[in-house]
């Protein structure tokens, strides 16, 4: 995901989209506990995408305090 094609988006759709990619997280770390995560890369990927869009957030000036 790029930070160009994030600022695209509003303010609701970005965080629409961080709360599905913490979800995401959460289950990957949940299935990494349990030793059925086979894409140990797809964490690092899921927290960059997280802190590039609350990045973008804090731009536009929608990040929650």
């Amino acid at each position: 995901m790029k930070a160009g094609d994030l600022r695209d988006l509003s303010v609701d759709e970005l965080r629409e989209k961080n709360k599905e990619l913490r979800d995401e997280m959460f289950n990957v770390k949940v299935k990494k506990s349990t030793g059925q995560l086979e894409d140990q890369a797809k964490i690092g990927t899921l927290r960059k995408d997280i802190a590039r869009i609350e990045t973008v957030l804090r731009e536009k000036g929608g990040a929650e305090s």
